[in-house]
């Protein structure tokens, strides 16, 4: 049941514990340096092996545990560590993701299966191994996934990734249908061209330029943008929100 506990108006999130996947960069870094200032305390999941020291140098409420994503254990391994330092885990934000970019008919099996594996598979075992720590200890709690505008319109060259976004979707409103009863709240998050560095990468120039005109806010977002929608939907002012979409897109899938 989702009890309701009052609106924050600061909608605070001190003293919680959350976990996030792809951590140590982009998105995931930005949204652990969000929940940092809100005074979180933080497990990163990343591949990069020197994650701990990216989570150490934000603060000593905050650590970090290298793996793939997709091992079977890691998903243990996290929750584990995440208890051990903290006591309990009271978020997830599943940020860990990739993009294969190629037309429909020429993409490699290698390359749609990663994407499917890393995206979605390893996103789903995730939040099915933290839900099930959630329910077993009668916890409750908060999951957030990584989705994207491109798992509700089609991108040309994004077929793996749009699949594995739209999976993302649906995965989120099937867990928050069944996981409501023990208190737990999982929604996802559908955000546009980011500005991390890879985004800057991939998009600066004359290609971005023009997909900007096609979009209301005539911009693309900043990372913080997205990790403030996500601490909105980990907080208790959205406590009747749950396998809700929050598309962080701009205006663009409007049209």
């Amino acid at each position: 049941m989702l009890k309701y506990e009052g609106v924050d108006l600061d909608f605070s999130l001190a003293g919680k514990t959350a976990i996030i996947t792809g951590g140590a960069a982009g998105i995931g870094y930005a949204t652990a340096e969000f929940f940092h200032k809100k005074g979180v305390n933080l497990v990163l999941a990343d591949l990069n092996p020197k994650v701990d020291e990216l989570a150490k140098a934000l603060g000593d409420n905050c650590i970090g545990v290298p793996g793939n994503v997709c091992d079977m254990d890691y998903p243990g391994k996290v929750i584990q560590a995440g208890v051990d330092a903290f006591g309990q885990i009271d978020i997830l934000v599943n940020c860990a993701g990739i993009v294969a970019l190629e037309n429909a008919e020429s993409i490699s099996a290698d390359d749609w299966n990663r994407t499917i594996a890393i995206n979605l598979s390893a996103s789903f075992f995730m939040a099915q191994a933290v839900g099930k720590y959630m329910i077993d200890n009668k916890t409750g709690g908060c999951i957030v996934n990584m989705a994207s505008q491109a798992g509700v319109i089609a991108l040309d060259k994004h077929v793996a990734y749009c699949a594995s976004k739209g999976g993302i979707i649906a995965m989120t409103k099937v867990m928050a249908k069944e996981w409501g009863a023990y208190g737990i709240r999982v929604n996802c998050v559908s955000p546009t061209v980011v500005l991390t560095a890879l985004g800057h990468k991939a998009w600066d120039g004359p290609v971005g330029d023009a997909f900007k005109k096609e979009m209301p806010s005539e911009r693309f977002a900043e990372p913080e943008e997205i990790a403030a929608g996500i601490a909105f939907l980990c907080s208790k002012g959205a406590g009747m929100i749950t396998g809700h979409n929050l598309l962080i897109d701009g205006g663009f899938t409007i049209k």
